[in-house]
């Protein structure tokens, strides 16, 4: 579970393993072990990996599957908005199914 989750997220970035590396401060390995379920992240990675993913360490675990948009600096107006176009993609995407 937290291995598919990093790696996904580390694809829905376009992040390569070394890139994440540099960004949370470990190898590349480090980051292969983590995707590959060989290693688990210490908590305190675990919640570098959240913020750095802006997702919650419950989404991280499959506890959740809620995921955070960091809206901060954004005016009422523009959050608005945001949240009709996350409404009609989500329209859009069930009446597709």
């Amino acid at each position: 579970m937290l291995n598919e989750k990093i790696k996904e997220l580390r694809l829905s970035f376009n992040l390569s393993q070394v890139e994440l590396g540099k960004q949370l401060g470990v190898s590349k390995q480090c980051i292969s072990n983590w995707e590959n379920d060989n290693i688990q992240p210490s908590v305190d990675m675990l919640i570098r990996i959240a913020r750095f993913f802006n997702v919650s360490c419950d989404y991280l675990l499959d506890f959740d599957n809620k995921q955070l948009v960091d809206v901060a600096g954004l005016t009422d107006s523009e959050i608005a908005h945001i949240k009709l176009l996350i409404k009609d993609l989500q329209n859009t995407r069930a009446i597709s199914f």
